[in-house]
């Protein structure tokens, strides 16, 4: 269990929570690695491993569970999430919230998956990595906010930068000639579904080798309104939207951009590179099969999950 002390209300409480649970579950007690400032999880992710675990429990927020992907890559240690916060973008994925109950019952079930992986420099990431207006998004969410009242926090974050200049980028995927655009963001997907379980990318599948390119070009808020409009209704055509496919990815811009990894800040660049590691990471998941919507059956894990906790509780 990889733990980020920092987003846990209530520490003692959490691991006899989770201990019980698994003891139920006929599991072993788990041991126990707390992140810190210096090192966010990946480190106690490889200790972990050295030590011979089957599975890490990423138990943090999206930085957390970033930097314990970054520790399993090329293992065959599997991932569970038990999401805390509330920006998780691999937990939206999976259906599941910040639902501790479901988190667990997940992995307890034993569902597995073989996913792809982004890299981007010594870092990797699951969902997305993105160069533009999503990283200003989570540069203007106010963490307080987000603490309040979740994710529509990071909506107030998004209309701070509605009106602001696009970036001219050169995006240049696999050995294809470059593409010129003005964008207002350039995303980097391995999956689709962004906060709040919206989809913006419908053909995203998490292991099919290829990464997804998204790419907005909003000029004005009635763009911005029409092209969030078209992905709320899943049209079958986004206004502002073009969405390309490669393995390897480089986007430049005119001038250094804020750039985000699975929805945490990462230094700003000019450049964003990105290449896929196909089937590179064992994810816990609600349903092994192979649907490229990875939240298959979580509302059931949930409801299963509670009943695993009752039982724990009342032994």
């Amino acid at each position: 269990m990889v733990v980020n002390p920092v987003k846990v209300d209530d520490l003692d409480e959490l691991r006899r929570t989770v201990d019980d649970a698994l003891t139920a579950a006929g599991w072993p007690a788990p041991q126990w690695y707390e992140t810190t400032v210096d090192d966010p999880g990946r480190g106690q992710t490889e200790q972990a491993v050295k030590a011979g675990v089957d599975l890490v429990f990423a138990c943090g927020g999206d930085g957390t569970v970033m930097s314990c992907v970054s520790g399993l890559v090329g293992t065959d240690v599997a991932l569970a999430v038990l999401p805390q916060g509330t920006g998780n973008l691999l937990a939206a994925n999976l259906g599941l919230s910040t639902d501790l109950a479901a988190g667990l019952q997940v992995a307890v079930e034993r569902g597995r998956r073989l996913l792809d992986v982004g890299a981007v420099e010594d870092k990797y990431f699951t969902v997305m990595a993105g160069m533009g207006f999503d990283a200003q998004m989570l540069e203007a969410t106010n963490e307080t906010t987000k603490a309040r009242i979740g994710w529509p926090a990071y909506v107030m974050g998004a209309a701070r930068h509605l009106r602001d200049r696009p970036m001219r980028v050169q995006i240049r995927i696999d050995d294809r000639p470059p593409v010129r655009r003005r964008a207002r963001s350039v995303l980097i997907a391995n999956v689709g579904r962004l906060q709040g379980g919206v989809t913006l990318l419908t053909e995203a599948e998490p292991d099919d080798g290829w990464l997804d390119v998204a790419v907005l070009t909003p000029r004005n808020l009635r763009h911005w309104l029409a092209l969030g409009w078209a992905v709320i209704r899943r049209s079958g055509q986004v206004p502002q939207l073009e969405v390309f496919r490669g393995r390897r990815v480089v986007v430049t811009s005119n001038r250094a951009q804020p750039r985000e990894l699975d929805g945490d800040l990462i230094s700003p660049g000019r450049q964003l590179r990105a290449e896929v590691r196909p089937h590179a990471l064992w994810l816990c998941v609600p349903q092994p099969e192979g649907a490229p919507d990875l939240a298959v059956d979580a509302q059931g894990a949930g409801e299963r999950g509670e009943q695993l906790i009752e039982e724990a509780r009342r032994e």
